[in-house]
């Protein structure tokens, strides 16, 4: 891999996450150890930052021989530097990158200010900026109609973050660790946020009720612009935009404060997966162990872990940062009944398709020509019409491919020329639906199949993508599941909607004496967060504590 800036001030991306063992497994299966961490994941490395600064000894044990889990770094094309599924920084929370310091360790993100570009069919096309009095001139350019609607729908978003999430200085609070910030901490109940949100029925609405074709037809006119945000509502999520709740998903991924920015999402010099090699340099710093290349068999309560070589190594303590699936699995007959059924009543099938790409130049659209221009910088939509969404979700679910991908495009050798040699670009896919499994035939079989689907879905808006692509990563969800480690290829660990969020979301406690949970199944929800893992470590000091 080419050598950036960062690498210099990094010591685990020096190595690209391919840390293997700090000792000789039998030396660290002899030592005593407090907690074990099963999985390298960010979430894992943050909770093992902050145990290890308690006065902890901390084992952290990764199966794979990279760490990161799917917020990592590979080079699926020689000398390209790519994350293989997480590609944005914005929910990640302001408060761990101060008390784990990234900012001194090198973290730097370009927000993504030209927010999101949706060019349409019939030669139109609109630049969502995230700077609202641009983005109010582009709607009033592209819909008179809709500017007042358009303002009061980012009004009832910003009021539910102001109220799930205050930024700092609001209601008492300080600096990055808001005691305010609902995120911070065990999960609200319903009846604690049903008293934060009376008097205030459409934020109320947006957070529990709406499907996200609700929430746009609520407040504008144009249908463009409605299926322009219509997508943002189902990111990740095995449901259609016209399913009770998919609403929320847009307010979850509008919740970020990152420096300071509302909603605002960017891109990480060096690529996604240097946050999870600053949480490790962190981890280690603080004196945890991190171990690279071990699989866990059997999570052993009260006693530690049994590795897949048949080694033990014991702890009292042990928090899973693998999916609550795999938590399940490794618990095996030790796993409390009642528990093992909650694991399980939540959905964790995914549907999405994730394409790393190799171009030899941008795409051009063509309803905004040019090879590298504004929107660029943001983010891009090929957007699919009404009917296509309901007839690609319904798809998806029988086993069949749709006629049309929903995709979503990121640039990061725009802003981060490191990334590729020089003269090339990479390009980020992230797509849906898709079936885990086909009706008729594998993965392996239709992946070139889906592969030419979702440049054709692109392909419809553009003047010169076939010719652009070099190469191209194809991501279906077993292949996530196998490549990363997530059951079922969901990247949140089980959906993210209402039914399956604050209190209602599985806790980093479980009836399990000595056995925890800290990955994106726990509140408050999945993406790149590293709030999980803080709250899981709180947690766990917390029951230390309170023992006699």
């Amino acid at each position: 891999m080419p050598v950036v800036d960062t690498v210099f001030m990094s010591a685990t991306a020096a190595v690209a996450g391919k840390i293997g063992l700090p000792a000789p497994l039998k030396e660290i299966s002899a030592r005593p150890w407090d907690v074990i961490v099963v999985g390298a994941g960010h979430n894992g490395l943050a909770c093992a930052t902050y145990l290890a600064r308690a006065g902890k000894r901390v084992l952290v044990i990764e199966s794979r021989e990279r760490i990161g889990g799917a917020c990592t770094i590979e080079e699926p094309f020689p000398g390209v530097r790519m994350s293989p599924c997480a590609y944005l920084a914005g929910l990640l929370h302001p408060l761990v990158v101060e008390e784990l310091g990234l900012p001194s360790r090198g973290f730097e993100w370009t927000p993504a200010v030209n927010g999101l570009f949706v060019p349409f069919l019939d030669g139109s096309s609109i630049q969502l900026w995230d700077d609202d009095t641009r983005c109010e001139e582009e709607v009033r350019r592209f819909s008179p109609k809709d500017v007042a609607g358009w303002r009061a729908m980012n009004d009832v978003l910003r009021r539910l973050r102001d109220l799930v999430r205050p930024a700092s200085g609001m209601m008492g609070s300080s600096a990055a660790g808001n005691l305010q910030d609902l995120w911070i901490g065990d999960a609200p109940s319903q009846e604690q946020l049903e008293d934060l949100l009376a008097g205030d029925s459409e934020a109320h609405s947006l957070l529990f009720d709406w499907s996200m074709a609700e929430f746009v037809e609520r407040y504008l006119v144009d249908e463009r612009l409605q299926t322009a945000y219509l997508g943002q509502g189902v990111i990740g999520t095995n449901a259609s935009p016209f399913d009770a709740g998919t609403a929320s998903i847009r307010f979850h991924h509008a919740s970020g404060r990152l420096g300071g920015m509302p909603g605002m999402w960017g891109y990480v010099k060096g690529g996604m997966g240097m946050v999870s090699f600053y949480f490790c340099d962190a981890a280690r710093e603080a004196g945890a162990t991190v171990a690279a290349g071990i699989g866990v068999s059997r999570i052993l309560p009260e006693e530690g872990v049994l590795l897949e070589g048949g080694e033990r190594i014991t702890a009292p303590i042990v928090i899973c940062n693998a999916d609550p699936i795999r938590a399940l699995n490794m618990l095996d007959t030790a796993a409390d009944a009642a528990w093992a059924r909650k694991v399980r009543s939540v959905p964790i099938e995914g549907c999405t398709v994730k394409l790393n790409v190799l171009l030899r130049e941008l795409p051009n659209f063509i309803s905004r020509p040019g090879m590298l221009e504004a929107h660029h910088y943001g983010q891009i939509n090929a957007p699919l019409t009404k009917s296509d969404w309901k007839a690609g979700y319904a798809a998806a679910r029988a086993g069949c491919l749709p006629e049309q991908l929903w995709c979503e495009l990121y640039f990061q050798s725009v802003h981060d020329a490191s990334a590729v040699p020089t003269d090339m670009h990479t390009m980020s896919v992230f797509a849906q639906y898709v079936p885990y499994a086909f009706a008729a035939g594998s993965w392996d079989d239709r992946r070139n199949e889906v592969r030419a689907l979702a440049f054709r879905s692109i392909g419809r808006f553009c003047s010169n993508l076939e010719e652009a692509v070099v190469d191209a990563q194809v991501l279906g969800p077993p292949d996530i599941e196998e490549k990363v480690g997530l059951t079922g290829g969901h990247i949140f660990q089980g959906e993210c909607l209402p039914a399956y969020m604050w209190s209602n979301r599985l806790s980093a406690r479980t009836p399990m004496k000595g056995v925890y949970l800290c990955g994106a199944c726990t509140h408050p929800g999945g993406s790149v967060i590293g709030i999980n893992g803080r709250n899981a470590a709180m947690t766990v000091l917390r029951d230390l504590n309170s023992s006699p």
